[in-house]
């Protein structure tokens, strides 16, 4: 999670909401990620997207089954639904989001028995460390810092 976090430095660096995620097969890091969406001109360039992507090139397949996603904010649909299809056997995040979360705090796609994939779903881990890049972010862009 810390290098997680990390990435979400350089992804407040770069103008971007400040999320970090990293994927890991066997205690070896396979692929990394931070938010560009505005960078990129990509509305689905979110951090677990981009990890999972490089991830992906890095194994030579698109299942990652054996895989954990560690990212620093709650997975939100759009990335839960490519986690599901990437085969991710755990999920690990930090701050919770109670705007778009979907692994429990707005919904939790993990926890439907209609779909195909159930990955565990661990979260709050370095929560404080992720929360507080995100309100600095956020209060230095309302001028408020």
């Amino acid at each position: 999670m810390e290098m997680a976090l990390e990435l979400a430095t350089q992804a407040a660096a770069a103008g971007e909401v400040p999320v970090g995620a990293v994927v890991v097969r066997d205690g070896v890091v396979v692929g990394r990620g931070y938010n560009q969406p505005i960078s990129g001109a990509d509305p689905t360039a979110h951090a677990e997207v981009m990890a999972l992507r490089e991830a992906g090139r890095t194994l030579g397949n698109y299942r990652l089954a054996d895989c954990a996603l560690y990212v620093t904010l709650e997975p939100c649909v759009m990335c839960a639904g490519a986690i599901m299809h990437a085969r991710i056997q755990r999920v690990i995040f930090g701050a919770p989001d109670p705007k778009t979360g979907a692994c429990g705090s707005v919904v939790d796609l993990f926890a439907q028995p209609r779909l195909n994939h159930h990955a565990s779903v661990s979260g709050g881990v370095l929560a404080d460390a992720a929360v507080a890049q995100l309100q600095q972010f956020f209060a230095q862009r309302r001028g408020k810092n």
